[in-house]
């Protein structure tokens, strides 16, 4: 069941190997450890990030870059990134195993099995477990929070205290440090712990001061039997100021000034209250959503773990700009829920229609899940038209010297990283530049295309239109590229009462993706 966890995010990894724009500040600051080429000071961003994911995913990758390289299965920058997006995907992955225990002793190992099913079987949650969000950061410190709140046995009322202030102290420790929403998921947490006296008040307290001073970097006694030791202990201050130039800086902090305070996420966009309810958790969940609620009728163990994710999703609410990473951490909650559910459904007696209905859902729900992520993953591969255009055109002039290529805004924000830019340094010790290593990979924003057509030391483009550049009698068109626009149903004469009539093989055909053309390469005539 481990594997399986496993081989699904690095599938997810290796069939969409290219990053979009929410994920380069961690992708680059990652590339900034490895390859000590900063870029954060370039385009940092409208508030500042910590960089001890980055870091700690640099250090965890390094190793691993280097046994690769050895063994012959990495050899460019594009690899390295897939290296880096494997070991994240695996950290995470890690978490899941961990939660995947504690359901297995809670629930049993059938439970267990279904909750790999339908975790495995969803999109969003894979898909992204592999990728620099932030949020992915956060996701593997908050499991083990989970797992070390519910690894107990099935009719134990009470974890022990060791645990609860483990599962705290983590939690304490990735809100303050990587995503300051996760207060919001430990606040319920809290209450619900003092409520059934899984901890003392005071207990609570201490532990969320102590692993809170302990990110923040302040100065902490470490008090044993036998000895106190007082250290200095720097994470997020310390390390963030010193790579940020600031002093101090607290980026969860200012994160939550810049967002909350000053209002300012509302710029990207504002939701209806309802909308996490209504339509992020179900596109998250897909068919784990109607089996965590007949898992919480069924089990009041669920309805006991499932009270705190809803309350954290009714504060997180509050706030106008609403996106899915926001709540991501409580979906392998929703998912034991849903996995307790499945489970009845599966095991009733197959002699009766009625246990043969609930078989016959269950795994229907199963199926659609899968359907869907097949579907998304395909829009997805075809959505980084970026990265695909980078890739194409470092392979079509990789034997040229003194190449000088403007990448445009499109092309940066869906694919185009400082990994992809392989013909120019810097490069890790264990890999091998290329002949052609003198490359200018130019991602000056705002120049209008008369700038790009008079700035002579440039020789490409990879531009978003072509007409206008042509059109000059300067530029000669050499690729396109193309990426995801739409879905459109593809149906036989005489409706969709004809799709039954199509045969299996050719069900696929039904659902057509269409693509056009985004970006366009283009080299400077002679």
């Amino acid at each position: 069941m481990d594997l399986l966890l496993l081989a699904t995010s690095w599938a997810h990894v290796l069939l969409a190997p290219y990053t979009k724009v929410e994920e380069s500040f961690n992708l680059h600051a990652t590339h900034d450890v490895l390859m000590y080429g900063f870029d954060h000071n370039t385009f940092p961003g409208a508030v500042p990030r910590t960089f001890i994911g980055s870091i700690l995913l640099a250090w965890l990758t390094s190793p691993v870059a280097y046994v690769a390289s050895q063994w012959g299965l990495l050899s460019t920058k594009l690899d390295l990134q897939i290296a880096v997006r494997l070991v994240l995907a695996t950290l995470n992955a890690t978490g899941f195993m961990f939660v995947r225990r504690a359901v297995c002793r809670r629930f049993g190992r059938p439970t267990g099995l279904m909750y790999v099913l339908l975790t495995c079987s969803q999109f969003h949650l894979p898909f992204w477990m592999g990728r620099t969000l932030p949020n992915m950061f956060a996701l593997f410190p908050v499991n083990l929070g989970f797992y070390a709140l519910y690894d107990r046995a099935p009719h134990s009322q009470y974890p022990t205290r060791r645990s609860v202030d483990v599962a705290f102290a983590l939690l304490t420790f990735t809100a303050v440090v990587f995503r300051s929403e996760v207060a919001l998921l430990l606040a319920p947490l809290a209450i619900q712990a003092l409520l059934l006296r899984h901890t003392s008040f005071l207990r609570l307290i201490r532990v969320g001061f102590l692993s809170g001073m302990l990110s923040i970097g302040a100065y902490c006694s470490l008090c044993t039997e036998r000895s106190a030791t007082v250290k200095r202990l720097a994470l997020t201050i310390t390390i963030d100021s010193y790579l940020w130039n600031q002093w101090p800086v607290w980026p969860e902090l200012y994160g939550i000034y810049f967002n909350v305070y000053q209002g300012k996420s509302s710029d990207w966009g504002t939701s209806p209250v309802h909308a996490y309810f209504s339509s992020h958790l179900p596109r998250l969940l897909l068919g784990s959503l109607p089996l965590a609620v007949l898992g919480a009728a069924l089990d009041n163990r669920v309805r006991a773990l499932i009270h705190p994710p809803v309350l954290f999703i009714g504060l997180i609410s509050c706030l106008g700009h609403k996106e899915w990473r926001f709540i991501i951490y409580v979906v392998p909650l929703f998912n034991i829920a849903a996995a307790r559910g499945a489970w009845w459904m599966v095991s009733r007696k197959k002699g009766g229609l009625f246990g043969r209905v609930m078989f016959l859902a269950a795994m229907s729900i199963l199926t659609l899940n899968c359907a869907i992520t097949f579907v998304s993953m395909r829009a997805s591969m075809a959505n980084y038209p970026g990265g695909s255009a980078l890739a194409t055109f470092n392979d079509q002039y990789a034997d040229q010297h003194a190449v000088h290529v403007h990448i445009s805004n499109l092309a940066a924000q869906t694919g185009a990283s400082l990994f992809l830019q392989s013909h120019s340094p810097p490069y890790i010790s264990s890999m091998p530049a290329p002949a052609t290593g003198d490359w200018v990979y130019n991602k000056t924003e705002s120049l209008s295309p008369h700038d790009l057509t008079t700035s002579t030391p440039l020789t490409h483009l990879i531009a978003e239109s072509s007409v206008e550049f042509i059109r000059t009698g300067r530029w000669k068109l050499v690729d396109r590229v193309q990426g995801f626009s739409r879905w459109k149903w593809n149906l036989p004469q005489g409706g969709i009462a004809k799709v039954l009539e199509v045969p299996l093989h050719q069900w696929l055909s039904v659902l057509e993706m269409e693509t056009h053309d985004q970006l366009y390469i283009l080299e400077r005539a002679k």
